[in-house]
């Protein structure tokens, strides 16, 4: 298997473990220095840093109920890019979530999805008064 189809088995065995809510896989696929970042407004966006950072995101998000459908993947070189219907609370968006992997595990994850989306269901973030 090339490196590419390796890396597309890394992520589609993600997102089988997540949908099946085996953390622990899913926390296994990840380095021990991941980066993962949510953009947007709502109260689940940021950047994580780290395994713990992460697991306690991911709870957050399991706040509410969550479905995700893997529709397609696309691979080049160390990039894995996941095409997904993502379910919230029973609003459906399409997120295009791009990984990043090396000696086989994953080290970033870009989110890139509806932004109006996780705000509506999660609620914006709120600032801090300065």
């Amino acid at each position: 298997m090339s490196e590419q189809e390796n890396n597309k088995e890394l992520i589609k065995r993600g997102y089988e473990a997540f949908s099946a809510g085996d953390v622990e896989t899913v926390m296994d696929l990840f380095d021990d220095d991941v980066e993962w970042v949510q953009p947007g407004a709502s109260s689940v966006s940021g950047t994580f840093h780290g395994k713990a950072e992460v697991m306690e995101y991911m709870g957050r998000l399991a706040e509410r109920s969550m479905s995700v459908n893997l529709k397609r993947l696309i691979a080049e070189g160390d990039t894995v890019v996941a095409i997904t219907d993502v379910t919230v609370d029973g609003q459906t968006g399409e997120d295009a979530d791009v990984f990043t992997i090396r000696n086989g595990k994953t080290v970033r994850a870009e989110m890139h999805g509806d932004t109006a989306l996780m705000e509506k269901v999660y609620g914006k973030k709120e600032l801090a008064a300065g």
